[in-house]
């Protein structure tokens, strides 16, 4: 059986998991080409949280980013996170937005596309897909990861089979929490090899302290890519680091052959980088927590849920709170904690507390009941979607919920223009997601100071509005991973 080769996430989902996606452009250019000169099948690079992180931090167009780092690592295939029909956003957009934001990422120098929708919705992720084969790059549909009485190795792998099935080239098992264990690794990589000719790539988190081992029990099972990143962005909430990751494969005839000085002098350059971005880190962030295995939600939203209870004055709910979470999710069809289903539980569960429980349905949650995110795994509770119904007025929805959006390319295009912007794809497609960002991004004549971040921990993007809800509601302000946002929820 040939190597398993590793992906390497530092540039990537190793500063998102560990600072905050606080990493510059100008402190990652001086260690792409020794990461590129050490043979990795793939440098994640790109998506996630980095766009947001670029436009709203770092003064950053990404696409500028992208582009550098192409040619600073140009022998490597460069990869990105992609939301489906979220894009890199919290909102679903329409058909011919996410097409161009693919076309536009291809020309700058993508490669490969991870696809992936929080529901598991297949539907959310065709039009992506279709445009990344169309632009002639690698499209890895991602199997998002999560345990629940719906979600069997079965239902896992007959999502690969439809995958394959739409075009993709690979497959990737998203365990976005770190909750993977061994032996599931082992059986779900067996059963997609035996039922998907296609490779299939492992991406954890050490979170919970189970991701190596995982990785190995999927190497033994025949796993053909795993995805490690560099100490000090790694472990934790990090993916598991690389040297650990080779001495833990010494002996195995699968172990690749990574240059190990190499890997200690990319050590040194990051420990001098994790030390620059040090009020984004946190050492809750470094550690183990074996909570993730029980309520399924990253760590660093877990710490920011005493923040956030603070300000709603139930810091002594804290607890109770985090126990309402699996209660929330079952009722809401056994959704994966992914962004940003992740948040919305989490801040339902919060609401169940304050006000009872369902007494009062947060805008996303009743969105998510009416199908607006897409198909949820398991049944919604009749109940609950029966409150809902009532309350807006509206019934849940059974169709892709993009065929219900009117094409709005054009649209962001003449919005640019009216604002003195660039008119060019990559502008408008980074308009449509963050207008207030790329208008300061084009305007302001110098880099605005940034100010300290909220809370020490890794945080995704600020979600895009909502759409308005029907009915009265009461507004609320939560910190949400460190973001500070305003909440409609509504009385049913």
């Amino acid at each position: 059986m040939k190597p398993v080769t590793f992906n390497n996430t530092v540039l990537r989902d190793g500063h998102q998991s560990l600072a905050a996606t606080r990493m510059s452009t100008e402190q990652m250019l001086p260690a792409a080409p020794i990461l590129d000169s050490i043979g990795f099948s793939g440098l994640e690079t790109w998506g996630g949280a980095t766009i947001d992180s670029c436009l709203r931090y770092l003064n950053e167009n990404p696409f500028d980013r992208l582009r550098a780092l192409k040619k600073a690592a140009p022998n490597t295939p460069q990869i990105m996170l992609l939301r489906g029909q979220n894009i890199v956003q919290y909102a679903s957009f329409p058909d011919d937005v996410v097409e161009a934001f693919v076309r536009a990422n291809a020309a700058a120098g993508q490669d490969v596309f991870r696809v992936f929708d929080a529901l598991n919705d297949t539907r959310n992720l065709k039009t992506a897909i279709d445009t990344v084969l169309a632009c002639g790059k690698h499209a890895r549909g991602e199997i998002c990861y999560t345990t629940s009485p719906v979600h069997t190795i079965d239902a896992f792998v007959h999502m690969g089979v439809e995958l394959e099935k739409m075009g993709c080239q690979s497959i990737g098992i998203k365990d976005m929490s770190g909750i993977i264990t061994p032996k599931v690794a082992h059986d779900l990589v067996t059963e997609l090899k035996k039922r998907v000719g296609l490779p299939i790539v492992l991406h954890t988190h050490d979170t919970a302290g189970l991701g190596a081992t995982s990785y190995l029990a999927a190497v033994y099972a025949g796993v053909d890519v795993v995805e490690t990143s560099i100490v000090p962005f790694a472990n934790g909430t990090g993916q598991p680091d690389t040297v650990r990751m080779l001495a833990l494969l010494d002996g195995h005839p699968r172990k690749p052959d990574y240059d190990t000085d190499k890997l200690q002098e990319l050590r040194v350059h990051f420990e001098e980088v994790y030390r620059q971005l040090g009020k984004f880190t946190s050492h809750a962030n470094e550690r183990v927590d074996s909570d993730i295995l029980t309520f399924q939600v990253p760590g660093g939203m877990l710490s920011n849920f005493r923040n956030q209870l603070a300000e709603q004055k139930m810091a002594d709910k804290f607890d109770e709170v985090v126990r309402e979470i699996p209660v929330v999710r079952e009722a809401l069809g056994w959704i994966p904690l992914v962004t940003p289903t992740s948040q919305i539980v989490g801040t339902q569960a919060m609401m169940n507390v304050k006000f009872g429980r369902w007494k009062v349905i947060c805008q996303p949650a009743q969105d998510i009941a009416l199908g607006k995110y897409g198909k949820t795994p398991g049944p919604v509770n009749p109940e609950i979607l029966a409150a809902v119904e009532k309350q807006t007025g509206q019934k849940a929805v059974t169709c892709r919920p993009a065929d219900l959006l009117e094409p709005g390319l054009e649209n962001y295009r003449k919005q640019a223009e009216e604002k003195g912007l660039p008119t060019d794809d990559e502008t408008t497609v980074l308009f449509a997601m963050f207008p207030q960002q790329v208008e300061a991004l084009h305007k302001a004549p110098e880099p605005e100071p940034e100010k300290p971040a909220p809370a020490p921990v890794a945080a995704p993007p600020e979600p895009a509005a909502s759409p308005e809800p029907t009915g009265k509601g009461q507004s609320m302000v939560l910190t949400i991973d460190g973001q500070r946002h305003h909440v409609l929820v509504e009385k049913v």
